[in-house]
């Protein structure tokens, strides 16, 4: 989707286009009928000259002396000429025209008819606008009507059109173009307390700030309050949260901690005790199951990434402690760019639970590697993060089963058998996936698990 910025810009450069479009038509046409104006008048002065130059004999014929003033179509410069004809359309006089070329001059005009036309000749490069007047001598007679028309080359014409023409588009295009880069400096400067919080947002993200800082304009405001308050009450309600749920697991361990020493205190086990044996194996079961779901937090992008890398080696750490009777070789594969943008508690649940499988089963060896990948079928980035054991694996007849709460491949390992229900819950809640299969590599148990990563 484009950006306000963008936007903005697209919509002023379609009005000022349309504006100085219109404009420059507008002064085009302008010139152009102004210049047409000037020119029909300045030949229709031509006009007047010519006839003002002529003379009239005792029979009322028109023509030229021999002696008269220097005039352009006279002395045949390169602009003018002129051409005199009689009620006929017979030439009484004209101005030499350059060789080849004929002037089609208007003939047979009536009395103070006039005619002002542009031509243009196709074997020649020349066109002339040309201007017309019918004259009477004699008010007696219309036989002695004469055409007095005069023709301007339209070179000059045309050269001083298409100068204006190239400096009006100039200048406005200039002056359009002024006017954008203002406007994007404009919207910079308008737009900057957007991208100031847009900045603030990702640091958010990134972990280095947990609220927006600075000072906003009064538009934006109530916005940047409110996500600060969001903020606020997301954090402050997720730590009542957890301390609540804290506070109610401690206060269970107590009663449970007493029943089970009441149970253990008999030595001959009747129905009865077993059954209360089952009932709080189950209700310990219900407990840390329910607690740990209700503490999944899920994906959210105003957390602060996590780097898988340092996660592992601190889980590593702690696990080769706690087995350390085993001596297990740990091999991570664990790329340096594998973030997660969730919860850590969430991640450390998962990462804890299938590491501590992975070390309870195994016999010496532990691979865990962790890597960026498409979902297959999905065809969304994400993370996949596989963690395999050389231990006895899985059987088929349990991979199904492994996941749910309170099953366990050997019921004859101690626990309460919610560790992969409670990754599997996890991993739901963020919209992934996890799969328990057998090591090709190392024999025992692969379990694979791809979180969407859409940050």
């Amino acid at each position: 989707m484009l950006s306000l910025n963008a936007r903005v810009l697209i919509a002023a450069s379609a009005i000022l286009a349309a504006f100085f479009g219109l404009a420059g038509f507008t002064l085009d046409r302008a010139y152009h009928v102004s210049s047409e104006e000037a020119l029909k008048k300045r030949l229709e002065i031509q006009v007047y000259a010519l006839i003002a130059l002529a003379a009239i004999d005792d029979e009322a014929n028109v023509y030229m002396p021999d002696i008269v003033p220097e005039t352009s179509f006279l002395t045949w410069e390169p602009d003018s000429y002129a051409q005199i004809t009689d009620s006929k359309g017979r030439v009484i006089w004209s101005s030499p025209t350059p060789e080849g070329v004929k002037i089609p001059y208007r003939v047979r005009l009536f009395r103070n008819e006039r005619d002002f036309s542009y031509e243009y000749l196709d074997n020649t490069n020349y066109s002339f606008a040309m201007y017309s007047l019918g004259i009477a001598w004699d008010d007696k007679s219309m036989m002695h009507v004469y055409t007095f028309s005069v023709a301007e080359n339209l070179a000059e014409y045309e050269k001083r059109a298409i100068k204006y023409r190239r400096n009006l588009w100039g200048l406005l295009g200039g002056v359009a173009l002024l006017l954008l880069l203002m406007q994007g400096a404009i919207m910079r400067w308008g737009l900057a307390p957007l991208d100031q919080a847009a900045g603030e947002l990702s640091a958010i993200e990134s972990g280095k700030q947990l609220r927006l800082q600075h000072e906003y304009p009064g538009e934006l405001k109530a916005l940047t309050s409110n996500v600060n308050a969001l903020l606020e009450h997301q954090q402050e309600h997720l730590e009542r949260y957890r301390h609540t749920l804290g506070d109610l697991a401690h206060s269970l361990k107590t009663p449970l901690a007493v029943l089970q020493s009441t149970v253990d205190k008999h030595q001959h086990k009747d129905k009865t005790m077993l059954t209360i044996q089952e009932q709080l194996d189950r209700m310990v079961q219900i407990t840390e199951y329910q607690l740990q779901r209700a503490a999944t937090a899920g994906q959210s992008p105003l957390l602060a990434p996590i780097i898988l890398l340092r996660m592992v080696e601190k889980v590593a750490k702690s696990l080769k402690k706690v087995y350390a009777d085993k001596a297990v070789l740990v091999e991570k594969h664990v790329e340096a760019n594998v973030v997660f943008h969730g919860d850590e508690g969430d991640m450390m649940e998962i990462i804890g639970n299938l590491m501590d499988n992975a070390f309870k089963w195994c016999h010496k060896r532990v691979v865990i590697t962790a890597k960026l990948e498409h979902h297959a079928t999905k065809h969304s980035p994400g993370i996949m993060i596989q963690i395999e054991d050389d231990g006895p694996g899985v059987p088929d007849e349990m991979v199904k089963h492994v996941v749910q709460r309170g099953v366990r491949a050997d019921q004859g390992i101690r626990g309460h058998g919610i560790g992969l229900s409670i990754v599997q819950d996890i991993v739901q809640i963020y919209g992934g996936e996890l799969k328990v299969a057998v090591s090709h590599q190392l024999g025992g148990a692969l379990l694979s698990i791809w979180l969407p990563d859409d940050a």
